[in-house]
């Protein structure tokens, strides 16, 4: 048999053989001379040769020349219209393809098909839809390839309606067979959320390719069931690495973290196949979540060996693994060998969380300046960092630079925001976040509408916080229901805080457990033990909530207040897991307002055997065996506390007064307006002696004089503070005054009478609840005798915050002290032998100023320094400590000051109860 002879040089197929040649080898400048050989040839007005050269042209993306050959044409065929069509098509030049679309004189399947490949391909998914119903209509036949390019584009938005009627034409045209057709179907149900159809057509299927099991993988992770996946991917004869990457990325994803490392094993182990990308980017995430640094750098070890490189996907997935396993310096070392361009928000926030847990947030911040593109979502990483480590001025900072220079915030950022408000109690702040969020109209996000509540119910502004929960009416879940509860509990509103739970349960929303802390504090606030009861019944029998150390405190404080003390006892004995500080130590403020010594004697001891060096349980004991006169008792629990260095947390109070915060403490003496503060207070408590009030010398828990114990009562901090107030304030403005222990009974009973006397609100928040006084009423309702030292919902710990204001005191009341007694300047070392730590009296007569008790500070650090006191040795480690005393040290609290009287000095309810400011603090 004679082999066939080549083209002719001067045929139109030699030039044709010659054009896929060229097309071939990539060459589009040796196309362009064959197409001058073939005009010079007399060739170029053959049709079949000209739609060659078009289809050269189109193909090495000539598009314009294409169509210049297509306009030369004298005669065109469908071939000719359906290769220019294309040309556009593919590059997504839609308004080109569909004028040559429209200008088709008789459309076949294929012109048809390619726009709707076209749009499929360019993410145009309903403009392919559209363009499929259409050519239904125009009763073209469909081809194999139009029905598995439409069923992508109804995955892609999930049209299953649509998919469905495609489903009919691919049974009526004999497909059912064509696995690339059911494979598409297959992954159209998947994606449109019909897994029952899904998998009726995987069964019927006769013949099954990998791709059929793989999308039966995704489908059944998709719907968590991670054990029919498995199944499934045992079943499979023949395995790519999507099959192997989806069991991988799937188990991660659903929290089968050990699981999906162990596929990854086999696959190194027995498999031909090399890990991609998405393989090591979902086994290292399986480490970072399991926080296992071994596995972690093994893989990075065969990442090394391999020579796979650590860029993109797989170096971000480096980043969170060591991030988050405890090697945050090798994330950033990574980072630094790298460059930051490439690194992800998902691995920046997993940095952001490895330098929270160090408490170490400027590397963080170094890496986030370093972004290239920082969007929203790397800002509000970074805040609400700043937020999780206490630094709550910082994050203030950072998102006024935010407002100015960043991206317009989203409703995470602002409900982080609105939380550092609430820690500081800060409504001036909070108000300026809430206008923000209207005009940024993400006030109608439910987080942040969330967050509002909380904000404006811990700044004391009840008003407000029922005005947003109303407002959310339409939108309200859980945490708005809860939040509002434990809002209207917190203000003493016991009774409106249950009904509001009532109505909660009537909508059917389901409460958490923190709602029924909320419930159970608001039941203890207000006194109902058998209410209570009932809803602790109702949380495990109904709602199947286990209880926590947190409900059982509350059972604890709603017992001992009703002065149920036994009840009480015989609850903490009957918990099924071990109490904590929090229960014995209601139960011991319980036994303290009731004046049983022998159960207050056990709480204490219990108390102290799970922290030792707690004040509050100390206090409380003396407190109690000074109120029973037992004046020995009081004294050798005094002297115990001495002898093991317990320090007692000073009592303060403070207000903010046209963005500056002002802070008092007993006798406070060092206010620039102290003259006139005392005289204000001497004035108040002649007239609230004059209508009734009655000082309460039995709180005075010492063996003094009464004269001695009524001027200690008149300058509480807090009602120096109310003092400050009256006199700084127009007339009919509401005071709101923090506090970082509870309110004393005579405080409370005082002012009473001092919102009757000077017609105003004062809002009181103490570590407990907030206290409502107005008209000579509370909205406790005087139900506060029993108020917990310790706290419930938020209990206070001692801590460095006590010894931080030690030592501020400490300062200030050696300086005052070396006034008082009038003695000359001496040395450190001479002056701690004078004074010791239980004859310093915060603002007895303070006229030597801020600067001598800050250099008194100094001197007494530099000789516990070369003591060895370890006390001082441990504080001085703290910079934040240093920092205050350098800014004290000019004279002034600045904002990083205030900020560390939230952190570090305040005992409230959530611990971060001082009020931020942007200038000065009351030089206090």
């Amino acid at each position: 048999m004679e082999a066939p002879k080549p083209p002719s040089p001067t045929s139109s197929d030699f030039y044709a053989c010659l054009l896929q040649t060229s097309l071939k080898s990539k060459d589009p400048f040796a196309g362009k001379l064959i197409h001058a050989r073939i005009i010079k040839a007399g060739l170029h007005l053959g049709v079949f040769l000209m739609n060659n050269l078009m289809t050269f042209y189109a193909k090495s993306g000539f598009v314009s020349d294409a169509h210049r050959v297509f306009d030369e044409m004298n005669v065109r065929t469908i071939f000719s219209w359906n290769t220019i069509l294309s040309a556009y098509a593919k590059q997504g030049r839609f308004d080109k393809a569909h004028r040559v679309f429209e200008e088709i004189p008789d459309r076949d399947s294929v012109s048809w098909t390619t726009m709707i490949v076209g749009y499929n391909q360019m993410g145009r998914f309903e403009n392919a839809i559209s363009m499929f119903l259409e050519m239904v209509g125009s009763r073209v036949a469909l081809t194999q390839y139009t029905i598995t390019n439409v069923l992508a584009s109804c995955a892609a938005v999930e049209a299953l309606n649509i998919g469905r009627e495609v489903h009919s034409f691919v049974v009526k045209l004999g497909l059912s067979s064509c696995i690339p057709v059911v494979n598409s179907l297959l992954n159209m149900y998947v994606k449109c959320g019909d897994p029952v159809t899904a998998k009726a057509v995987f069964a019927m299927m006769r013949l099954k390719n990998t791709s059929s099991w793989n999308v039966m993988i995704s489908l059944h992770m998709k719907s968590g069931r991670v054990d029919l996946a498995l199944a499934q991917f045992k079943q499979m004869e023949v395995r790519d690495i999507v099959s192997w990457n989806s069991m991988i990325a799937g188990c991660n994803q659903h929290g089968f973290d050990l699981e999906a490392l162990g596929i990854f094993s086999n696959l190194l182990k027995n498999s031909s196949l090399r890990p991609d990308k998405f393989t090591l980017a979902s086994a290292l995430s399986a480490c970072a979540n399991l926080e296992k640094l071994d596995p972690g750098e093994q893989i990075h070890g065969y990442i090394i060996r391999t020579e796979f490189g650590t860029s993109g996907a797989v170096g971000n997935a480096l980043i969170s693994m060591y991030a988050k396993s405890g090697g945050v310096e090798i994330a950033r070392k990574i980072v630094e060998q790298s460059g930051s361009s490439d690194l992800d928000i998902i691995a920046f926030t997993s940095l952001l969380d490895g330098y929270i847990k160090l408490g170490n947030m400027n590397p963080a911040r170094k890496i986030f300046n370093s972004l290239r593109d920082r969007d929203v979502v790397a800002w509000t990483a970074m805040i609400v960092g700043y937020v999780q480590n206490g630094l709550n001025n910082d994050a203030l900072k950072l998102f006024r630079s935010m407002i100015t220079e960043g991206p317009k915030p989203n409703s995470h950022t602002l409900a982080a925001m609105l939380s550092v408000s609430s820690s500081l109690a800060s409504l001036y702040h909070g108000k300026q976040i809430h206008a923000s969020a209207i005009r940024t109209r993400e006030v109608l996000s439910v987080s942040v509408s969330n967050a509002l509540i909380t904000m404006y119910a811990k700044s004391g502004s009840l008003n407000n916080a029922k005005q947003v929960f109303n407002l959310v009416r339409q939108n309200r879940d859980t945490v708005s229901w809860t939040s509002m509860i434990i809002a209207l509990a917190q203000h003493g509103h016991g009774e409106e805080a249950i009904e509001l739970f009532e109505q909660m349960l009537a909508y059917g929303m389901k409460p958490d457990h923190i709602t029924y802390v909320g419930v159970l504090s608001a039941c203890t606030h207000v006194g109902l033990v058998e209410q209570g009861r009932r809803y602790y019944n109702l949380m495990q029998d109904i709602h199947k909530i286990e209880p926590t150390l947190s409900h059982y405190a509350c059972m604890i404080d709603l017992f001992g207040r009703a002065g149920l003390l036994q009840e009480a006892h015989d609850f903490i004995r009957s918990m099924p897991i071990e109490p904590d500080v929090i229960s014995w130590g209601s139960l011991l403020s319980s036994c303290k307002v009731h004046k049983n010594v022998e159960l207050a004697k056990i709480a204490a001891e219990r108390l102290l055997l799970i922290e030792p060096d707690n004040s509050g349980a100390y206090s409380a004991l003396a407190n109690l065996y000074s109120a029973c006169r037992r004046w020995e008792d009081a004294a050798k629990i005094r002297k115990s506390m001495k002898d093991r260095g317990v320090k007692k947390d000073q009592g303060f109070s403070w207000l903010q007064i046209q963005n500056k915060v002002h802070v008092f403490g007993v006798e406070d003496g060092l206010h620039p307006q102290k003259d006139a503060i005392y005289n204000m207070m001497e004035k108040i408590w002649k007239e609230i002696k004059k209508m009734g009030f009655i000082p309460d010398t039995e709180s005075v828990l010492h063996d003094l004089e009464p004269e001695v114990k009524e001027q200690i009562l008149r300058h509480h901090s807090e009602k120096l503070a109310i003092a400050f107030g009256l006199i700084s304030t127009p007339e009919n403005t509401t005071l709101r005054i923090m506090k970082n222990l509870r309110v004393c009974n005579d405080c409370h009973s005082a002012i009473k009478f001092i919102s009757k006397l000077v017609g105003r609100e004062i809002i009181v928040r103490d570590s407990t609840r907030f206290h409502h006084f107005k008209d000579g009423s509370c909205s406790c309702q005087d139900y506060c005798g029993c108020c917990s030292l310790f706290g419930v919902v938020s209990p206070a710990s001692s801590g460095i915050g006590g010894k931080a204001f030690m030592l501020l005191s400490l300062a200030i009341g050696k300086a005052q002290a070396f006034d008082m007694r009038k003695t000359a300047p001496l040395k450190a070392s001479e002056m701690l032998n004078i004074l010791s730590y239980d004859e310093i009296l915060l603002g007895v007569s303070g006229s030597r100023g801020f600067h001598r008790a800050i250099e008194a500070l100094k001197h007494v650090f530099a000789v516990r320094m070369n003591l060895g006191d370890p006390d001082f040795v441990d504080v001085l480690k703290d910079e934040q400590v240093q920092a205050v005393v350098g800014a004290c040290g000019e004279g002034m609290f600045v904002a990083g000051t205030a900020e560390f009287l939230s952190n570090h000095f305040a005992r409230g309810m959530d611990h971060n109860n001082a009020c931020i400011t942007n200038g000065r603090v009351g030089n206090t």
